[in-house]
C-alpha cells in the first residue's frame, strides 16, 4: 500500500512537473477562444531596467495600482509550469478587467497620494529607463514607466494607457499598448492612473499573429544567409583538403611499412639481423588501445556528452517542427520545457553510454569502477549547474528579483532527479554493463607501456588542442551572434532551420579537426591520444566563453553586480555544455579514425 501511495505521489509530481508545462493554459485563455462579453485577463508579469534583462522585479514591486477583486498581487499564476518559473517570468492579473469586444472608454484604475517611498521608486525606475511587460492571451506588451527630464533633472511617470485589441471574429490576434499622459514624480503628490480599452475587428488569421513579434529583417537578412552559406562552403572546402590530405599521407605511410615489412622478411631470409628502425604512428600500435587514465572521469564525461548531444538535437527538431505542433516561441518556456523532458528521458542514454565506453577497457566484475563511473555520471553534470543556480539564486534573493527560484520549484526539480533521472541513469548503466562487449581491438596492448619520446612542437597536445578549437568555434560564431542577441536584447529566435543547420557542421568540423590532432599526436609516437582528442572537441568552448566576455564588453549596456552574474553565470553553463558534447564528438570521431587506420596494418 505504501508504495502505491509512493508511486502515485511520484506520478503526480512527474505530470504536474513535466506534462504541464507543454499545455501552458490560463484560468479564461484555454483555448483562445471568447464569445461577446467573455472576460479576457490581463497579466502583469514583470519590471525592469531595459539594459539588464535578467534584473527584473515583480511589477506590484513599483506602486502601481493592484487589483481590487479579491485577488491577491503576492499569488502567482496557479497555472504556471515550472518552465515558466525558471524563465523568470511572474505573471500577476491586473487591477482591472477586460470584457471581450467591448470597448472602454478612458477609466481610472485608482488613485494614488505618493509616499516618499512610492516616489523614490518611480525616481529609480525612470531614470534607470526601466520597462515592465504584460500578456493578454499569451501576446506580450511593453511599456516604458516613464521618462526622464535630464535638464531639470526630474523624473515624469506615464499615467495613461490605451489598449488597442485586434480581433477576428472570437480570437484575438493582435494587441498594441501606447502610453501618454505624463505626471511629475513628488512625494505626496496625488496620481490618478488610467486606461482605456478599444477593440478592433481584424483580417489576420490567429495562425499569423505572433509574426509581429519576429524580427525577420534581423534574423533573415541576407548577412545571415550569406554567412551560413560562406561557411558551409568553407567546410565542405576544408573538409575535402583535410580528407585528400589525410588519405594521401595515410596511402604513403601504409605503402612506406608494406615496402620496409618486405624488405626485413627479405633480410631475415638472407640472415641479415638487421632490421629498419620505423618512426610514426605505426609504433604505438602496442599501446594504442590502452585504456586512458582516469577510466572512470573519461567515461562520465563521455555518457554527459552524449546525452547533451541528444537534448540539443532533440530540442532543435522539436523547435523546427514548430509548425506542427505550435512554434516553440509563442509560449513562455516551451523551449524550457522540452529540455526538462528530453534531459529526463535522455538520462538512460548517458548511463548506457559512460557504461558501455567503462566495459570497452575494464572487467565486468570491477563493482568499485563501476560504481565509480556511475556516480560520477549521475552527479557531474547535474552538480555543477546546480551550484552555478544556487549561487545565481542567492543573487536574485538578495536583490529581491523576480528570477528568484521558489523553494517548492526547487523542491520538484529535485524530484524529478531523484525519481526520474537517477533511476533512468542506474538502468542505462546496467544495460550498457551487460549488453556491451568487451572490445577486440586490432592490435594486442603491450603490458609494459613503451617510453614517449620527445615530440616536435607542433606534435604536442599543448599546441594541438587550442588550434583544434578554432575552426569550429568559426563555423558557428555567426549563429552564436543571433542566439546571444534574441537572449540578452529582446528578439524571438524563430530560425531554428538555421541552427540546425549549423549544429551540422559544427559536427562535421569538430569530428575533423580531433582527427587531426590526434593524426598529429600519434606521428609523434604518443599513443595518449584519447584526451587529446577529447579537449580537442571541447576547445571550442573555451573560444565560446571568451566571445561571450566580448560580447558583454561590446555589444550590450549590461551592469550591475547581478546582470553580470547571471550572464557569465548562463555563459559559463552554455560554454561547459558545448565543451561537454563537442568533446565526446572528438573522441567518437578520433576512435573510429583510429580503429580504422590499425585494422590496415600488419604488425609482427
Amino acid at each position: 500500500m505504501v508504495r502505491i501511495v509512493i508511486a502515485g505521489q511520484i506520478a503526480a509530481i512527474f505530470l504536474q512537473t513535466i506534462l504541464i508545462p507543454f499545455t501552458i493554459v490560463r484560468a479564461d485563455d484555454r483555448n483562445h477562444r471568447y464569445e461577446n462579453g467573455d472576460r479576457v485577463n490581463l497579466w502583469v508579469n514583470k519590471v525592469g531596467p531595459y539594459a539588464n534583462p535578467q534584473e527584473t522585479y515583480p511589477y506590484y514591486s513599483l506602486p502601481y495600482c493592484h487589483p481590487e477583486d479579491g485577488h491577491k498581487t503576492d499569488e502567482a499564476d496557479p497555472n504556471a509550469g515550472i518552465a515558466e518559473i525558471l524563465a523568470g517570468h511572474s505573471l500577476r492579473l491586473s487591477g482591472h478587467p477586460l470584457f471581450f469586444a467591448n470597448d472602454e472608454k478612458s477609466f481610472t484604475e485608482c488613485k494614488r497620494t505618493l509616499t516618499q517611498a512610492d516616489a523614490d521608486s518611480f525616481i529609480k525606475a525612470v531614470k534607470g529607463q526601466w520597462f515592465y511587460q504584460m500578456y493578454l492571451d499569451d501576446l506580450p506588451v511593453w511599456g516604458m514607466v516613464g521618462e526622464e527630464n535630464e535638464d531639470e533633472g526630474s523624473a515624469y511617470v506615464y499615467t495613461e494607457r490605451r489598449l488597442t485589441i485586434a480581433y477576428n471574429t472570437n480570437r484575438i490576434v493582435e494587441v498594441n499598448m501606447t502610453s501618454q499622459g505624463l505626471e511629475e514624480v513628488k512625494a505626496g503628490k496625488d496620481i490618478s492612473f488610467t486606461m482605456a480599452i478599444e477593440w478592433n475587428k481584424s483580417s489576420k488569421s490567429f495562425d499569423k499573429r505572433f509574426e509581429r513579434y519576429l524580427d525577420n529583417d534581423f534574423f533573415k537578412h541576407q548577412i545571415h544567409w550569406f554567412s551560413i552559406f560562406n561557411s558551409f562552403m568553407m567546410v565542405i572546402f576544408l573538409c575535402g583538403l583535410v580528407a585528400l590530405i589525410l588519405i594521401r599521407t595515410l596511402k604513403k605511410d601504409f605503402s612506406k611499412y608494406s615496402r620496409e615489412i618486405d624488405e626485413d622478411m627479405e633480410s631475415l631470409n638472407a640472415g641479415n639481423a638487421a632490421l629498419n628502425e620505423d618512426s610514426g604512428w605505426k609504433q604505438v600500435h602496442g599501446d594504442v588501445f590502452r585504456s586512458p587514465p582516469f577510466l572512470e572521469l573519461f567515461s562520465a564525461l563521455v555518457g554527459s556528452g552524449w546525452q547533451l548531444f541528444f537534448i540539443m538535437l532533440t530540442v532543435i527538431l522539436f523547435a523546427v517542427a514548430g509548425p506542427i505542433h505550435g512554434d516553440v516561441y509563442e509560449e513562455r518556456g516551451e523551449v524550457i520545457s522540452a529540455t526538462i523532458v528530453v534531459y529526463v528521458l535522455s538520462s538512460i542514454t548517458a548511463g548506457y553510454y559512460s557504461g558501455a565506453f567503462y566495459r570497452k577497457y575494464a572487467a565486468k566484475s570491477s563493482t568499485a569502477g563501476w560504481q565509480s563511473a556511475m556516480s560520477l555520471t549521475l552527479l557531474f553534470l547535474p552538480t555543477v549547474a546546480a551550484s552555478v543556480m544556487s549561487i545565481l539564486n542567492c543573487i536574485a534573493l538578495y536583490y529581491g528579483t523576480a528570477n528568484v527560484i521558489p523553494f517548492m520549484v526547487i523542491l520538484k526539480c529535485f524530484a524529478i532527479w531523484i525519481f526520474l533521472s537517477i533511476p533512468l541513469t542506474v538502468v542505462g548503466t546496467l544495460l550498457g554493463r551487460h549488453s556491451g562487449k568487451k572490445t577486440i581491438f586490432p592490435c594486442r596492448v603491450n603490458s609494459i607501456p613503451r617510453s614517449i619520446p620527445d615530440a616536435p612542437w607542433y606534435g604536442q597536445p599543448l599546441f594541438l588542442v587550442p588550434l583544434a578549437g578554432l575552426l569550429p568555434f568559426g563555423s558557428i560564431f555567426i549563429e552564436l551572434y543571433y542566439v546571444m542577441t534574441s537572449v540578452w536584447n529582446y528578439k524571438f529566435y524563430h530560425v531554428y532551420g538555421f541552427m540546425l543547420g549549423v549544429f551540422g557542421i559544427m559536427t562535421i568540423v569538430v569530428s575533423m579537426t580531433s582527427i587531426i590532432s590526434v593524426y598529429f599526436c600519434l606521428n609523434a609516437e604518443n599513443y595518449n591520444w584519447q584526451w587529446t582528442a577529447y579537449f580537442s572537441g571541447s576547445s571550442m568552448s573555451v573560444y565560446v566563453f571568451l566571445y561571450s566576455v566580448y560580447y558583454f564588453s561590446w555589444k550590450t549596456q549590461m551592469n550591475g553586480m547581478l546582470q553580470t552574474s547571471f550572464y557569465f553565470g548562463y555563459s559559463f553553463l552554455m560554454s561547459l555544455s558545448l565543451g561537454l558534447l563537442c568533446g565526446t564528438l572528438g573522441h567518437f570521431s578520433s576512435s573510429k579514425f583510429v580503429r580504422s587506420i590499425f585494422q590496415n596494418v600488419k604488425v609482427d
